[in-house]
């Protein structure tokens, strides 16, 4: 029979070419086992069943073939709430959580706030179980996406209003006080040369044209319609593309700030739309 110690050692070899393979190997174990990391650390000359090693072993073999780790675990944390994470959204990033907490900042009690381009839900579902006075909606164009979307507004009992439609089309006449948004923003040229794990995500919530700004084109031009007096616009941002979206946000809007992630880089594009320019 085989130990703890003995099958993460034997993963750790197999799991090379990922990025992190112990940390990997590690998790994937204690999801088989049903405990924690630290438990099973705990025990290391656990023996393993047949059934245990077999189930460790399938999970292996999808993780050499570069399927995230968060899609073969089935569930991310994201502010402090576990959400469902496959195939169907983009997975919910750590840096995000800087974009959420920007949001935040803007939300109150009777609030209306729209997360556009949601896929997991990650950002609506969070905001609302934060700050749960407020109404919250959440758009996409994929049905995929909002089906997931949905599945964890529900798995965190949290009452989003869910849409779907091409950016803005999915909110024809509504106004909000805060549009957060975490669009595509990789340029296309960058296509098929990304980490394979992050290949295997959705494209279309990974590309945005040539130089990757095609989105924030896009809600710039648009959001003004649908903010209310004194309404704040949050966007998530690529590396090197805040001073590029801070310039296309100087026409319309006012108060803009780069903010950086926990990481120490710029993630967080926020501004204030300038009355002169609300329809």
């Amino acid at each position: 029979m085989t130990t703890v110690l003995e099958a993460l050692k034997a993963a750790e070899q197999r799991l090379q070419e990922v990025p992190d393979p112990r940390l990997d190997a590690e998790w994937l174990l204690s999801e088989v086992l049903g405990v924690s990391r630290l438990e099973m650390l705990l025990n290391k000359r656990r023996e393993l069943t047949e059934a245990e090693a077999a189930a460790y072993e399938a999970l292996l073999v999808r993780r050499e073939g570069r399927e995230p780790l968060q899609y073969i675990l089935g569930s991310q944390s994201f502010m402090g709430f576990s959400l469902k994470t496959d195939s169907r959204a983009l997975i919910p990033r750590n840096d995000t959580e800087a974009l959420c907490e920007e949001a935040l900042k803007y939300v109150r009690p009777g609030g209306r706030v729209l997360d556009l381009c949601t896929g997991s839900g990650a950002l609506a579902a969070a905001i609302k179980k934060l700050r749960p006075g407020a109404e919250v909606w959440a758009a996409d164009i994929s049905e995929a996406a909002l089906s997931l979307a949905k599945e964890n507004a529900e798995r965190l009992g949290a009452e989003v209003k869910f849409v779907r439609g091409d950016l803005f089309s999915a909110v024809d006449g509504e106004k909000f006080h805060v549009i957060v948004s975490n669009p595509p923003y990789i340029p296309e040229s960058l296509r098929g040369r990304l980490q394979a794990e992050v290949e295997r995500e959705p494209a279309l919530a990974l590309f945005a044209g040539d130089d990757g700004l095609d989105f924030y084109r896009r809600i710039v031009q648009e959001a003004p319609a649908h903010l209310l007096p004194g309404g704040r616009l949050c966007l998530e941002i690529g590396d090197g593309q805040g001073d590029a979206v801070k310039a296309l946000l100087h026409e319309e809007f006012a108060d803009i700030q780069i903010l950086n992630d926990l990481n120490g880089l710029p993630r967080v594009v926020s501004a204030a739309v300038k009355e002169e320019k609300r329809l």
